[in-house]
């Protein structure tokens, strides 16, 4: 006789979810002849007490009395191919060391109840990091959740409005940039600290919570990586900073293991291959297999993943990876998968950001249905790469002319209604990685990153990014000149960690940078205009290496803003303005020069705008461009 169906329903969740006096156990295997659940409950026995109920439509179900919170399971499924242990691909967290058992979870945690909004789209300004090294005390040992939270006081001071975590869902090896996952639900056990170091954090974490007049955590409260991520995100809310996940659909894996949910329902290999793997197609990527879009079970299986992630974890946002793989590689069926997925989550939850990664940039992806995919935002690269190549032109030392009018057109992209439709900035974790393309600091002075032209070109590239449209992005360390690659393998490449000590030892380039990057971004925040549909590039001049664009919104509040990258300065440059009178120099790039510049060069404050016609305007005035600067202006 098999377990019972006591408390079991069509709604029931999958997976292993606590209730009453025990626990439901679901999983879907359909080509499975038996699927029993093991565990410290049972003394992993299999027999009829652990036996699951076979349902019509493939899913095995059963309760089971007596399961407590934190007890370890696994299902044991007995296939045409081959019988043993495997992993619920739904389990909330693992045991460590991995690979080993599932734990069963409450999903309770002590949130901060403060009030937090996840911010309107135009306001995002997101900081993408890699958990494992953005942050490391305890080398050997990689950086962790905790380690994250504890500067979340760094992220608050330079303004940033949401922090994107690299993929965080449990990978195989030690070390990785989390794109091989294979335990979706579970965050990555190598991100968590131990439980004998909790109360080494604890400390640190409560007083980040005293700052804000919060209560503080319990020991018991920062158990396991599930608890610790979710400590992440309370923490980033009690300080106004919205969470984004990075997921991987598109693909599972690299290595799988016996006991993932490769193979879950253990059919054979023979006469079908990865085609019987049950969730996977026979097509590979990234060193693992596309997802099989065509069975409305994998379809769920993702989804529910989302939504489980913007329900228990609170998230605000959500990052797909290589969606352009799903609808290629998952023809014909990814791109209505895409619609279902932005579909049901926009419904569940409309003010969570969705953002696609699609390669090349199609701006049918943030269209809605039925002739769009349905995601808020993508990954955008003509900015990126216009700006890059300027950067690195300017530091040849000669003054040969600049392409400032690509630069120009690319600060909008073709095809996209509103700016927050598109995420551009010139810095990410696929580009600086270790052995692709230099960091804006090296990019702008190969020889010398921290000589004067690397200091001032990252300056005109960060100011650039944060006043063009579209959302803006910058990737861990860019905010104080970090010009090293990095790299996720922390065995062979510690060298390559953020250089964290050089903030802590008051280094003055560094903390200028940061000043400056506090700044720009404050300008981002309090003049609507840098964050408004108005838009125009107004003026650009390869030989002198100008670029000027108009930035407004309906309620007016108009910015001009000019870059420029001449090694020295020019004087009386006319630029056209929109309307007469006295124009502020709200912000000038000079200043953070050895912060602040006793010599910066500038308008002393203002400009007059004349009735001299230019540009497209009515008015102009003449203007003083400090060498590699960018100046904003504004009446407002």
């Amino acid at each position: 006789m098999a377990t019972s169906l006591q408390h079991i329903h069509d709604h029931s969740p999958m997976g292993a979810n606590l209730i009453a006096d025990g626990a439901i156990f679901k999983t879907w295997a359909p080509y499975a002849q038996a699927v029993y659940v093991i565990g410290e409950f049972n003394q992993y026995a299999r027999n009829d007490a652990s036996l699951l109920n076979r349902q019509i439509d493939g899913v095995w179900a059963g309760f089971i009395p007596g399961v407590e919170d934190r007890q370890r399971y696994k299902f044991y499924v007995i296939g045409e191919g081959s019988e043993g242990p495997k992993r619920d691909p739904y389990a909330r967290e693992l045991q460590t060391p991995f690979p080993s058992d599932c734990i069963i979870r409450k999903p309770d945690f002590p949130w901060h109840e403060t009030g937090f909004q996840t911010p309107a789209f135009e306001d995002f300004l997101i900081y993408q990091l890699h958990v494992g090294t953005f942050f490391t005390p305890r080398l050997p040992k990689g950086g962790t959740f905790l380690d994250v939270a504890l500067k979340i006081p760094h992220f608050a001071n330079l303004g940033i409005t949401a922090i994107q975590l690299l993929p965080i869902q449990e990978f195989q090896t030690e070390f990785s940039l989390g794109y091989n996952g294979t335990d979706y639900f579970s965050p990555e056990m190598d991100f968590a600290v131990e439980d004998a170091f909790i109360e080494t954090y604890l400390a640190p974490i409560n007083a980040l919570l005293s700052d804000h007049g919060q209560a503080h955590y319990h020991p018991g409260d920062l158990r396991g990586e599930m608890n610790q991520l979710k400590a992440l995100i309370d923490l980033c809310h009690v300080y106004g900073i919205a969470v984004i996940l990075d997921v991987v659909y598109n693909h599972a894996g690299g290595d799988f293991g016996a006991e993932s949910l490769y193979f879950f329902d253990r059919q054979s290999f023979d006469n079908g291959g990865n085609l019987n793997s049950l969730y996977f197609t026979d097509k590979g990527h990234a060193g693992g297999l596309v997802f099989d879009f065509a069975k409305p079970e994998v379809r769920e299986f993702l989804i529910q993943n989302a939504r489980y992630f913007l329900d228990e974890y609170r998230i605000d946002g959500i990052r797909y990876d290589q969606v352009s793989v799903i609808d290629h590689d998952g023809a014909p069926h990814g791109w209505d998968f895409c619609q279902d997925l932005t579909s049901t989550l926009k419904y569940h939850r409309p003010s969570a950001l969705h953002k696609a990664e699609y390669w090349n940039v199609n701006p049918f992806i943030v269209k809605q249905p039925p002739t769009g995919a349905g995601f808020d935002t993508t990954l955008t690269d003509g900015l990126r790469i216009a700006l890059r190549d300027v950067i690195a032109n300017s530091s040849r030392p000669d003054e040969r002319p600049l392409p400032m009018q690509r630069l120009g057109q690319s600060l909008w992209p073709e095809g996209f209604p509103e700016h927050w439709r598109f995420v551009q900035g010139p810095e990410n974790h696929d580009i600086v990685y270790l052995n692709r393309e230099p960091r804006i600091a090296r990019l702008a002075d190969p020889s010398n990153p921290r000589s004067w032209f690397g200091r001032s070109r990252s300056r005109v590239a960060a100011a650039i990014s944060l006043t063009a449209p579209g959302i803006p992005m910058l990737f861990m360390g860019q905010e104080f000149l970090e010009d090293k690659p990095w790299s996720d393998n922390l065995e062979f490449h510690q060298d390559l960690l953020l250089h964290w000590k050089g903030i802590d030892q008051d280094d003055k380039q560094m903390t200028d940078h940061i000043r400056f990057w506090k700044d720009a971004i404050a300008l981002r925040h309090n003049h609507p205009a840098l964050r408004g549909q108005g838009f125009r590039a107004i003026h650009s001049h390869d030989e002198n290496r100008v670029l000027a664009w108009h930035r407004w919104t309906e309620q007016g509040g108009d910015v001009i803003i000019v870059a420029h990258l001449a090694t020295h300065a020019h004087y009386d440059y006319r630029v056209g303005f929109p309307k007469p009178g006295k124009w502020r120099e709200i912000f000038n790039s000079d200043f953070y020069e050895n912060y602040p510049n006793p010599d910066v060069t500038g308008n002393n404050g203002s400009v007059e705008a004349q009735a001299l016609p230019l540009h497209g305007f009515a008015y102009s005035a003449p203007l003083t461009l400090p060498a590699n600067s960018l100046l904003v202006f504004s009446q407002a």
